[in-house]
């Protein structure tokens, strides 16, 4: 079977975004040259290995058998490419991070910090909700991962990166903003905007509010943390949110003081238990709890 490691890339691309026109702009190559090239990773498989289907690709059984082999090659010379970058005094290569949407509030800063530190180093930093990030766990596509709440069915080294405290929000003017000790019966009345379900925010919210006994009269579901401050400061309801997703300036916004509140939550870094980390990927990590440990210091 005669396909070179370059077909591979382009394929693993091509399951990674689910469309040739994607895989090659990935690969900087044109969509024609992306298109005979996966032809003849097909015909020297001897399988078909996608079809498309209204316009997106769906792998075949050997095409997922292939992407898995793709990805295990690739991420096996990444590692040995940067196993030599070490070696050479991690002048240069390549770190991949995938994190959880409501993390770009702090993880920037923490590359930032890192890349002026190792200016010759590429980031890949993606920001996706939690299950897209899972999937991305579990087929060892990037170094390291933030989330607030890890998978409990993957085997994972999980390092405790900060808390991650959840409070309730609501417009600056609400009667209860600037009340001491307010509790969640005062909030029967109200309408709740929470994040989608399956978020890391949205599962710990549901926790404690079981536990505390309190059903939302009304609860209105967003994916995104901007769009719920928007409609929390447009008056249209509360919300229960990670403090970071609010920044040092939220004038619209009010933190209830709320009794049984912050939600006690943390932001955890993992990877997948028996992985390698890479040179880059280890001092990063380091790199990581030194600036948070110094953070919190300063907090």
């Amino acid at each position: 079977m005669n396909i070179t490691f370059r077909q591979l890339r382009l394929f693993l691309a091509l399951a990674e975004t689910g469309s040739v026109s994607a895989a090659a702009k990935v690969m900087h190559v044109t969509q024609p040259t992306a298109s005979m090239q996966l032809r003849e990773v097909a015909q020297a498989v001897g399988l078909p290995l996608y079809e498309v289907i209204s316009r997106r690709v769906h792998l075949t059984e050997a095409g997922h058998a292939l992407a898995r082999t793709a990805r295990a090659i690739a991420g096996e010379w990444d590692a040995f490419e940067q196993r030599i970058a070490g070696a050479k005094g991690l002048t240069s290569g390549r770190l991949k991070v995938a994190v959880v949407s409501t993390a770009k509030y702090f993880v920037p800063r923490l590359l930032g910090s890192f890349c002026k530190l190792h200016p010759h180093i590429d980031i890949s930093l993606e920001v996706l909700n939690r299950d897209h990030v899972i999937g991305r766990l579990r087929a060892n596509q990037d170094d390291l991962y933030v989330m607030s709440m890890p998978p409990a069915d993957l085997p994972l080294e999980d390092q405790i990166l900060m808390p991650n405290p959840l409070v309730v929000i609501a417009p600056a003017g609400h009667p209860l903003a600037g009340k001491k000790r307010v509790k969640l019966e005062q909030l029967q009345s109200e309408r709740f905007i929470l994040r989608e379900k399956g978020s890391g925010t949205r599962m710990a919210t549901d926790a404690h509010l079981r536990q505390a006994g309190f059903a939302p009269r009304t609860v209105l579901e967003l994916g995104s943390n901007e769009a719920i401050k928007e409609s929390v400061e447009g008056q249209l309801g509360l919300s229960i949110v990670s403090l970071h997703a609010l920044g040092p300036h939220h004038e619209g916004l009010a933190v209830l003081n709320m009794a049984g509140f912050p939600i006690r939550s943390q932001w955890h870094l993992v990877w997948p238990k028996g992985k390698q980390l890479s040179p880059i990927a280890e001092v990063f990590r380091g790199h990581l709890m030194e600036e948070v440990e110094g953070w919190l210091g300063r907090g």
